[in-house]
């Protein structure tokens, strides 16, 4: 994974979500179809955007077939990874207790999230052990 991965803007990522959506490469006119609801976009406005987003190295245009197919060359994990690092490090001084601790005094946490959370903490550290003691 790269992590000089530029910052996507709020369309941007929306298209991209679009994109990642779909196993098989997309048209524009389908990401305008899939979008119509959030952005009320004339097909050259989301030329621009699909522009950018080639120059930033997040998807790849294909004109081969005489209809630009366009498919992302950043997975959805890659970028979701890359992002949540950053946001960590810039809003939470690279510390999940202090987000953590942040939502949860904000009320934004409710008990069944807290109840998630543990569970999914015990699995992992059950998988860890588990792996630790097959070695």
């Amino acid at each position: 994974m790269c992590n000089t991965l530029k910052k996507l803007g709020e369309a941007e990522l929306e298209i991209m979500q679009v994109i990642w959506d779909n196993t098989a490469p997309v048209t524009s006119n389908y990401i305008l179809r899939e979008l119509q609801d959030r952005r009320k976009w004339q097909l050259s406005t989301l030329m621009t955007s699909l522009s950018r987003l080639a120059n930033k190295g997040y998807i790849i245009c294909d004109r081969s077939t005489g209809t630009n197919l366009y498919t992302a060359i950043v997975s959805e994990n890659d970028y979701k990874t890359t992002a949540g690092k950053h946001f960590l490090e810039q809003l939470y001084n690279n510390s999940i207790q202090n987000m953590v601790a942040s939502l949860y005094s904000s009320k934004m946490l409710k008990d069944s999230d807290l109840a998630e959370l543990r569970g999914y903490l015990d699995t992992l550290e059950n998988m860890e052990h588990g792996e630790a003691e097959q070695c």
